[in-house]
């Protein structure tokens, strides 16, 4: 069994497509659009890790502090502005992420378009620096 900070993943992170989907409900679902980033700390001690948000016209937003407690996972919705420090992401703004963290994880992004009717679910892995 692997324990402590060599629990495996990395300590930097990117995610480059960043773009936060329309909220439309459909009607036959009621999911949400919404994007998402998924921590996974199997490490035995907090994850600290800092978030870096870059944009296309403007300076980017830098050292948002997220925390995944040991041996957990943790979503954090970029339409929860109360999730990620008050940081509030306009739809259809296209972004892009770097996490740094004080011991290794793992990053995934997930996004819900439910601009039509058969909506669709991505999910990718963040890359590791």
């Amino acid at each position: 069994m692997v324990r402590g900070t060599g629990a495996g993943g990395s300590k930097v992170w990117f995610v480059a497509d960043g773009y936060l989907p329309l909220k439309t409900r459909t009607d036959q679902t009621g999911f949400e659009g919404h994007e998402a980033i998924m921590i996974l700390n199997c490490g035995d001690v907090e994850a600290r890790v800092m978030m870096d948000v870059y944009f296309e016209d403007r300076e980017p937003v830098l050292d948002v502090k997220l925390t995944v407690p040991a041996r957990r996972v943790k979503c954090f919705r970029m339409d929860h502005p109360a999730e990620i420090g008050g940081l509030e992401i306009k739809r259809l703004e296209q972004y892009a992420l770097r996490f740094r963290s004080d011991v290794e994880v793992i990053v995934q992004y997930g996004r819900m378009d439910v601009s039509q009717p058969n909506l669709a679910y991505i999910g990718m892995m963040g890359h590791a620096g």
